[in-house]
C-alpha cells in the first residue's frame, strides 16, 4: 500500500477545491489559539481521496508534526471493526442475532436488573429476559459505562475498577465476568445506553472463532484490507509516529499533554469497545470497504446485503436516540440519529440540524477522532487528532458541515 496522498482533482469528483480549503483554514485556527495539538483531515468521493489536510504536531513538546502516517489511539472507533468482525461470523452461521449472550458466555445466563438502592446495596431482581446478540450490537443490552456518572450502576463499575481502564490483571474474558456479575441498568432491550456492549462482542468473536481477538482482526481483517498499521499496541520502533494524547485545560481551555499519553497500548486487555490504535490511510480502507459494499479492491469482508443491514436503524419503531435513549455521552447527537449494528445511522437530517444524507452511518472515539460514511453522495471523511474527551469542542458538526458545503454537483 502506498503513502497516503490525495488521489483525484476535487472537481472530477463533484467538490469544490477553493471550498474543501474552507476545512484547513477553519481547523488551522484550533491550533493556532491552541485548542488542538494538531489534526488531519481526509475526504474521499467515488473512491478517490479529494482532500487531504494537516496541521500542528503530533507530539508538540518535542516538535514533532502530524504526518500522513501518525498514529492514532482510536478509542472507539474500534467498535466498528468489532461489529464487523462478529457479523462475520455470523455470515458464516456461528450464531443468530436472537441468540442470548449466555450461549458463548456463561457467566450471563442470568443477569439481574436494577431496581432501587445505593451502590454499595443496590435492589435487584432477575431479568426477565436474556442479553441477546443483537443487543450487544445495538447498545440496548443493559450494559453502562463507568464513567457516565449517571446512574448507580456507573458507580459500581468504577468501584470495580472500570472507569477510563480496567483493574490489572484481568484479560477480556475476565472483564466479561466481572460485568456480567453487576446489575444491568435495565431491561434487555428497552432502552439505548452507550456501554461495554461492544467488549462482550469482542469475546463471542474469541469465543466463536477460537482465536484472540487482535489475532482474529489481524487475520480476519486488518491483513486482507492491507490495515498495516493497525493494531492494539504500538512496536517499539513505530512510538515514534504514535501522537501524544492531550486534554484541555480546566480554565484556558488549550490542550496540554496527559501524563503517560504516549504509552503504546491503550487498554490491558484485548478492547473490542475501545483499544485500537490506526492511521487515517487504514480507517480510510475501512470506511472504504463499507462504502463500497463490504468489498475493498477484489477483498471481501462482508456481503452487501449485510453492510446494508448493519447500517440501518435497528432502533425500535425507527426512534431515534433522543427517545430510546439515556440523557449522557455518547460519541454521536441524539436528535434525528437512530443507531444500527455497530454504527450511529441519521434518520432525520432536519432534526439532526446538520446536512447529512438520511442514512450516513458514522462513530467517533473518545480522543475526538470520528469519521463518517454517506453512500447517498458517495463521500468517507476522517477526521484524526487526540483531545480527550470527546465533546469538548464541536469538531465533528463542524467537519460535516464544511465538507457537505464543497460538494457542488
Amino acid at each position: 500500500m502506498g503513502a497516503l496522498q490525495v488521489e483525484v482533482d476535487p472537481g472530477e469528483v463533484g467538490l469544490d477545491a477553493g471550498r474543501l480549503e474552507r476545512i484547513d483554514r477553519h481547523f488551522a485556527r484550533y491550533v493556532d489559539d491552541g485548542r488542538l495539538a494538531g489534526w488531519l483531515a481526509l475526504v474521499s468521493r467515488r473512491g478517490k481521496i479529494a482532500h487531504l489536510a494537516t496541521a500542528g504536531h503530533r507530539d508538540v513538546g518535542a516538535g514533532l508534526p502530524i504526518e500522513t502516517d501518525t498514529l492514532f489511539r482510536i478509542f472507539s472507533m474500534t467498535k466498528p471493526i468489532t461489529s464487523v468482525a462478529a457479523m462475520m461470523l455470523y455470515e458464516e452461521g456461528a450464531f443468530e442475532l436472537t441468540d442470548p449472550v449466555s450461549r458463548f458466555i456463561g457467566s450471563f445466563a442470568e443477569p439481574r436488573v436494577y431496581l432501587a438502592g445505593p451502590p454499595l446495596a443496590p435492589v435487584t431482581a432477575p431479568a426477565r429476559f436474556p442479553i441477546r446478540m443483537w443487543q450487544l450490537l445495538t447498545h440496548t443490552s443493559g450494559l453502562t459505562y463507568g464513567f457516565h456518572y449517571v446512574h448507580p450502576v456507573d458507580a459500581m463499575y468504577r468501584a470495580a475498577g472500570f472507569e477510563l481502564g480496567s483493574p490489572p490483571g484481568l484479560d477480556l474474558a475476565g472483564c466479561c465476568d466481572v460485568w456480567a456479575s453487576m446489575p444491568l441498568v435495565f431491561e434487555p432491550g428497552t432502552e439505548w445506553n452507550y456501554s461495554v456492549a461492544t467488549d462482550v462482542l469482542g469475546r463471542v468473536v474469541e469465543v466463536l472463532s477460537g482465536m484472540p481477538l487482535d489475532r482474529f482482526f489481524a487475520e480476519r481483517i486488518f491483513g486482507p484490507l492491507q490495515m498495516n498499521d493497525t493494531s492494539f499496541a504500538v512496536d517499539d520502533d513505530d512510538l515514534g509516529r504514535l501522537a501524544t494524547l492531550y486534554t484541555p485545560h480546566r480554565r484556558t481551555g488549550q490542550a496540554f499533554a496527559v501524563p503517560a499519553g504516549a504509552t503504546n497500548r491503550p487498554f490491558p486487555f484485548l478492547s473490542g469497545g475501545g483499544g485500537l490504535l490506526s492511521t487515517a490511510g487504514d480507517y480510510h480502507r475501512f470506511t472504504q470497504m463499507l462504502l463500497q459494499g463490504g468489498s475493498l479492491e477484489g477483498t471481501r469482508i462482508l456481503g452487501p446485503r449485510t453492510v446494508a443491514y448493519m447500517t440501518r436503524n435497528h432502533l425500535p419503531g425507527g426512534a431515534d436516540l433522543e427517545e430510546y435513549g439515556r440523557p449522557l455521552f455518547a460519541e454521536t447527537p441524539y436528535d434525528g440519529v437512530g443507531f444500527g449494528l455497530g454504527f450511529s445511522v441519521v434518520e432525520d437530517p432536519a432534526k439532526q440540524k446538520v446536512p447529512a444524507s438520511k442514512g450516513e452511518f458514522a462513530w467517533g472515539g473518545a480522543a475526538s477522532t470520528a469519521f463518517w460514511v454517506d453512500p447517498v453522495e458517495e463521500i468517507t471523511a476522517i477526521f484524526m487528532t487526540q483531545l480527550l474527551p470527546s465533546g469538548t469542542h464541536p469538531i465533528r458538526t463542524q467537519f460535516r458541515q464544511l465538507v457537505a458545503q464543497a460538494i457542488v454537483d
